[in-house]
């Protein structure tokens, strides 16, 4: 392989590295440290042979206490409010509606003890996990139409690019992409520039906003989704995916 064909090669040349420096051994010294990720993001945007991947997580995300709702849907309506100009539940980014009096899917523990599907009642707030990277909506999109939201850093759909082809529907776990039928378009939970109108919403405290941390392995999923990710996106993903396997 020529030098400079991929990312990884760009990086050890902008670092002007020994020449005998493998990419192998790249890979285990140098992607362990911080220092290195912003090369990485600044040479990856410049690439045309693979995508920015991106590799901060959100600045925070909101988090539900189900002891504490009571059902009003107020979140709801203040998303919509927010994003849409209009009082339309169905749009939201947090999700009540589906689990009023039933439990979101994939937390059932026998009939009337778990949460799920009739079981003990409680009303269940869905809100997005912000997940880490490789984030399954972003990588799944065919037009890098889900991008970094500068001030929170959480991932939001880029209106101009989305095309309405619901991929990042299937590739969420939880189920958390909305889609406007009216507008053939979808988007995502953002974190409202930071100051998240659910959260300001909420009368019973049962929201709140706080510093990130990894939820995508604590929730349950709402169902198996496949991982969606396309066949280019994938390549440049094997660049720091492949550690794992030295």
């Amino acid at each position: 392989m020529a030098k400079g064909d991929t990312v990884l090669d760009r990086i050890i040349e902008h670092l002007d590295l020994p020449s005998e420096t493998t990419r192998r051994g790249f890979l285990r010294v140098n992607l362990r440290t911080a220092a290195a990720l912003p090369v990485l993001g600044a040479l990856a945007a410049g690439s045309t042979k693979s995508p920015l991947i991106i590799l901060d997580n959100a600045e925070g995300l909101v988090v539900a206490d189900t002891t504490r709702c009571v059902g009003c849907k107020r979140c709801e309506t203040a998303c919509t409010e927010f994003n849409e100009g209009r009082a339309q539940p169905s749009l939201a980014r947090i999700k009540v509606s589906r689990n009023y009096n039933f439990g979101p899917r994939g937390q059932q523990a026998g009939m009337f003890r778990g949460m799920g599907e009739f079981g003990n009642f409680r009303v269940v707030q869905d809100t997005c996990k912000q997940c880490p990277h490789p984030v399954p909506c972003a990588t799944a999109c065919p037009h890098s139409a889900i991008v970094l939201e500068p001030k929170t850093k959480a991932r939001m759909v880029d209106q101009n690019k989305c095309v309405g082809c619901r991929m990042c529907q299937v590739a969420c776990p939880w189920e958390m992409m909305t889609f406007d039928e009216s507008a053939g378009k979808a988007s995502k939970c953002f974190l409202c520039n930071g100051a998240p109108e659910c959260v300001q919403a909420c009368t019973t405290g049962a929201l709140r906003y706080v510093s990130w941390r990894d939820l995508s392995k604590a929730i349950p999923i709402r169902r198996g989704a496949f991982p969606v990710t396309r066949d280019y996106k994938s390549a440049g993903c094997g660049n720091c995916h492949s550690i794992g396997k030295l």
